[in-house]
């Protein structure tokens, strides 16, 4: 048979209904342990866990303890594995926690972390706030870096020999603005030349998921998600993964072995069900918010619209955009005229989209990132970033298209 796509894989990779009982479904093996059939084979089991000895042909690590590895996470990494072609994958209990680890992971007291900006929240205050703290030098660039001649810079610079880990969101969270992944790959490729150094590249590909965006073809080692999102879509879960390079994904999931961050069986089960809708809900969703885009560009009271692709944000936004992904996504953001009060106003007359944060999910949400996910942000940066008191940020959902925009249109009413 031909290689088959991920959407046909979704419902039974990696699982043999033999295991259990005939069942259709994977069950989730709600266990701690696991029981060895010999003292020699729970020897070689840990022996192959602590990487002593290299795997035989064809072997597969024997189950031991469900911090080292359970069914259930098992399984759901290897159907993470195959939406970007990824070597493997390591799933976490949330996206901050996937997140902390790759910076854990691959930075120490002395090295540098190139970072972009924004960033969602989270993520501004764990590197501001700790891997500062512990003199993890911290250098910035946006969405408006000329990355040639930043690369040019770096090459010949002593800073660049300390950096260790490039870092990106794109599409940004939340202003949407667009880092080139092409040129962060040639960068990474450039330094590792210039300084005969090793140099990750990890990118945040959380707001377009594995559907439309795939940084792993672009030359980064990992991708990493907060999986609560579009990869759940459902509001029930906290999760985080990341997919990326053998190499990489090992050193990820050695340090996750020692702080115990690894998902639940039970989450990565109820992951591993979201995964089978994953592309017929991101398709619809990514469909709703073009037509609430243009709602929002035609309405008197918003003065700007983020979302990639609109010519709004630029040529160079718009061709980066078209080159690295296949769809702009079903995250929106935009600004009312009136600043912090009307947009407060707008949030709260909001009948069908709801009032919080987090995205992806099916159902849409509202927030306002000024005061809410980006709140430890200061202030003086946020205005450069364009996060402004005016700004909502929009998660479309699946609901349908036409009542969004209506609930949009009253909320708006009378501004």
């Amino acid at each position: 048979m031909k290689k088959m796509k991920p959407e046909s894989l979704m419902m039974t990779h990696g699982y043999v209904p033999e295991w259990s009982e005939n069942a259709v479904k994977c069950p989730i093996y709600q266990t701690s342990t696991f029981v060895f059939p010999t003292a020699e084979a729970g020897k070689r089991f840990f022996a192959l866990a602590y990487g002593k000895t290299d795997p035989q042909e064809g072997e597969n690590p024997g189950l031991i303890y469900s911090r080292l590895n359970n069914p259930n996470l098992q399984i759901l990494e290897e159907r993470l594995s195959l939406w970007e072609d990824a070597e493997d994958a390591a799933v976490f209990e949330s996206g901050m926690s996937a997140i902390s680890t790759i910076f854990l992971t691959f930075l120490k007291p002395g090295d540098r972390l190139l970072i972009s900006n924004p960033v969602y929240g989270g993520t501004h205050h764990f590197v501001h706030n700790y891997l500062q703290s512990i003199g993890v030098h911290v250098e910035h660039f946006t969405a408006e870096t000329d990355l040639v001649n930043l690369t040019e810079e770096l090459c010949k610079d002593k800073r660049g020999a300390e950096i260790k880990l490039i870092y990106a969101e794109t599409p940004a969270n939340p202003t949407n603005a667009v880092i080139d992944l092409k040129l962060l790959g040639e960068m990474k490729i450039a330094l590792m030349k210039s300084h005969d150094t090793d140099v990750r590249m990890a990118i945040d590909n959380t707001y377009l998921g594995p559907i439309w965006q795939k940084p792993l073809d672009w030359g980064a080692d990992m991708s990493c998600y907060s999986a609560t999102k579009f990869l759940s879509g459902h509001s029930d879960l906290i999760a985080g993964a990341i997919t990326g390079s053998q190499e990489s994904i090992l050193a990820i999931k050695t340090l996750r072995t020692f702080l115990g961050n690894m998902a639940s069986p039970n989450t990565c089960w109820l992951l591993t069900r979201s995964l089978e809708t994953l592309s017929i809900r991101m398709e619809r969703q990514a469909s709703n918010a073009l037509h609430v885009v243009r709602f929002l560009q035609d309405h008197s009271r918003v003065s700007r619209v983020y979302f990639p692709g609109l010519s709004s944000q630029g040529t160079e936004q718009v061709s980066i955009q078209n080159r690295q992904s296949t769809k702009a996504g079903a995250m929106i953001s935009f600004d009312v005229i009136g600043g912090e009060a009307i947009a407060f106003r707008v949030l709260n007359k909001l009948t069908l989209i709801k009032l919080a944060v987090s995205l992806g999910s099916n159902e849409s949400l509202a927030q306002h990132p000024y005061h809410m996910t980006h709140a430890d942000m200061p202030e003086l940066e946020k205005e450069d970033l364009n996060l402004t008191d005016s700004m909502i940020r929009l998660s479309v959902g699946i609901e349908d298209s036409e009542d969004l925009i209506s609930d949009l249109k009253q909320a708006m009413e009378g501004l």
